[in-house]
């Protein structure tokens, strides 16, 4: 595993669930494309549920990662797109996302409410980061 540091100064607001910035020294960079609610036969699941959706994305999410070579445990950056967010939204998010994560390092992250996504019924789309490698 790459060497990373969780820096989250005294001076900024204290972040819930996510790392106000995170160094990596070493290792190989994985970029993963923003993943969505599509199963293996590119069928859309829960449509107009983001629960169900923020679910399956997660499920590819955690695909891609493995075909990378890497686990959630390597992700250092993560940005969610959410279409039409709203605060209410936040508490699901974070219950999902906190399955993945651990609670002491948690990557750094980004929500972006959105107008839509590329394609009609999509409500997120989760991109990642991950570094993978030796510690140094």
């Amino acid at each position: 595993m790459a060497k990373r540091e969780f820096i989250n100064p005294v001076n900024l607001p204290p972040p819930v669930g996510y790392t106000q910035a995170v160094s990596v020294t070493h290792g190989r960079t994985l970029y993963i494309s923003g993943q969505v609610a599509y199963d293996e036969q590119g069928n859309m699941v829960g449509p107009g549920d983001l629960r169900r959706q923020t679910e399956q994305t997660y499920a590819n999410l955690e695909k891609a990662l493995t075909a990378g070579g890497a686990t959630f445990d390597d992700v250092v950056k993560t940005t969610h797109f959410v279409v039409n967010y709203t605060p209410d939204d936040l508490p699901i998010l974070r219950e999902i996302r906190s399955r993945y994560f651990h609670p002491d390092r948690p990557p750094a992250n980004t929500l972006i409410g959105v107008q839509a996504l590329a394609r009609e019924g999509l409500l997120i789309e989760v991109e990642a980061v991950a570094v993978v490698g030796p510690a140094e």
